[in-house]
């Protein structure tokens, strides 16, 4: 590496340090739980590390796309190399007209997205289709001006970074492959998980000439502004882990007096840093309480069978051995949670700079603005949402303030059954209602064709990941839904096509 590149290194993990220790301390929950089908021990999971023949069938290729799509600017016509990767190990074709299933990339590289996502290759076969997943700009490989030191300079260069960006990406690559195809004829069904399901419901709307039809999975498309309540998240997660185990739930609850109790002793956060195995010793008693509410929520979120992490840690909290005193329970909730159970330290560690955390920081303070905050009546300790509070350290940190009426201004939100009724076809909002995000779903139809799917014991994005032989029932029959009600699309599809092809 050479000199400049390693100063530019240097400087690039300062800023985000920086970045980094703004968001944290600007308030609990500034941070806004990331959008990703996938948890993050995913990549800790050993059936997940020994998927290498689901590399076997696919395609790398790389597409010249435009930095603007929305300027005539010289600059706009800049470009970048943006991934895409195809699957046509069962495609009938461009002669029977054989469907595209293309997922969006949302804030990760896309390697992690095909490992982890069943439900391309799962109906792979059935549907006689072509699968084809596209990274998202700015993550991955997908990296405008060069590098990603220069494309997170600074919000001149992430000035590019959005989600209608990002869907006019989409539609490029997706009229790209058909015409090297020659495959204009083929409907294209558009996939999505939490943050890209949101892309896929809004690429329908604003791009139906393109997409015959979208699965919006997890897709908290109403968690702007004020159409959901702020606590709705934190919410539901009292409420998984109180049906999980009341004890449990109520040791939570006192937990974060005792945190502040023992804080306060003259050795106070060296005690909780050792009762709590900390990788650094505490500074405040903070960093330990936002380990255990991203957790709790981490959690609830990723709540899927078998494992069922709420059960989980609820199982360590209420099978500490007896006389264990209530920060010693929690701790064990932490070690029953963690896919190492003898690591050496848990709470605390190292602050990773991983690109979907640095990605998603400035996505939420540019137009992301998901109002999450907690109410009184929760197991959490309360923290309201304060949009001057979150706008400001948005503004120290990037310079810009946020935009947080954008999304339902360019997308739609407020009064969605009355505008999306008639104007709207196609899509599918699939829910789990154990999912924190589901507070910002779909939950109900919209019209025939609008519909809403969901299981009263499903978590973020389930329905969509890779399945098992241990799935229960209620989500086997929850995708057999969805694959009916797409078949049903592109049978239409076929029909109007023969008809108005005449």
């Amino acid at each position: 590496m050479s000199s400049l590149s390693i100063i530019l290194s240097r400087q690039w993990l300062h800023l985000y340090s920086l970045l980094l220790l703004s968001i944290t301390t600007a308030s609990a929950t500034k941070f806004i739980p990331r959008l990703s089908p996938i948890r993050q021990t995913f990549r800790h999971d050993p059936e997940t590390l020994s998927l290498t023949a689901i590399w076997e069938d696919l395609e790398t290729f790389f597409y010249t796309q435009t930095l603007d799509h929305f300027n005539y600017r010289p600059e706009s016509y800049s470009t970048f190399q943006q991934r895409y990767v195809i699957n046509s190990k069962y495609w009938g074709g461009p002669k029977s007209k054989a469907p595209i299933l293309a997922f969006f990339g949302a804030e990760e590289s896309l390697d992690d997205d095909i490992s982890g996502i069943g439900f391309l290759p799962d109906n792979a076969q059935h549907f006689k289709a072509l699968l084809l997943y596209i990274e998202h700009r700015y993550y991955g490989k997908s990296i405008p001006f060069g590098s990603r030191e220069e494309a997170h300079k600074n919000a001149s260069t992430l000035g590019y970074f959005n989600s209608a960006q990002a869907i006019a990406d989409y539609a490029a690559v997706i009229l790209h492959v058909k015409k090297k195809l020659h495959a204009q004829n083929s409907p294209v069904i558009v996939i999505g998980g939490s943050y890209g399901g949101s892309l896929a419901s809004w690429f329908r709307l604003k791009y139906p000439h393109i997409a015959l039809g979208a699965l919006a999975s997890s897709a908290p498309i109403l968690y702007f502004d004020d159409i959901t309540p702020p606590d709705g998240y934190y919410s539901i997660v009292s409420r998984d882990f109180r049906e999980a185990s009341e004890t449990c739930y109520q040791t939570i609850l006192k937990s974060w007096s005792e945190i502040d109790k023992v804080a306060a002793k003259p050795n106070g956060l060296s005690i909780l840093s050792k009762k709590f195995k900390t990788c650094r010793p505490l500074k405040n008693s903070s960093a330990l309480k936002d380990f255990l509410r991203w957790m709790y929520g981490d959690a609830a979120q990723y709540n899927e069978p078998p494992r069922y992490p709420v059960t989980e840690v609820c199982g360590g909290i209420d099978g500490a051995s007896s006389g264990t005193d209530i920060l010693g329970k929690v701790f064990s909730g932490v070690v029953a949670n963690s896919y190492q159970r003898n690591k050496s330290c848990y709470v605390n560690g190292p602050k990773n700079l991983y690109e979907t955390s640095i990605g998603w920081s400035w996505q939420t303070c540019s137009e992301m603005v998901i109002p999450i905050g907690i109410n009184n009546g929760t197991m959490f300790e309360a923290d309201p949402y304060n949009l001057k509070s979150y706008i400001k350290a948005c503004q120290d940190s990037y310079g810009v303030p946020p935009r947080p009426h954008w999304v339902t201004t360019y997308y739609g939100g407020h009064d969605i059954k009355l505008v999306l009724h008639r104007f709207a076809s196609n899509i599918i909002f699939s829910n789990g209602l154990r999912d924190p995000y589901s507070s910002g779903g779909v939950l109900d139809d919209i019209s025939d064709s609008v519909v809403a799917l969901h299981t009263k014991n499903g978590s973020h994005c389930l329905d969509i990941i890779r399945s098992k032989p241990t799935d229960p029932d209620w989500l086997v029959n929850q995708r057999k839904t969805e694959v009916e009600i797409i078949k049903g699309w592109i049978t239409q599809y076929y029909y109007d096509l023969r008809a108005f092809k005449k």
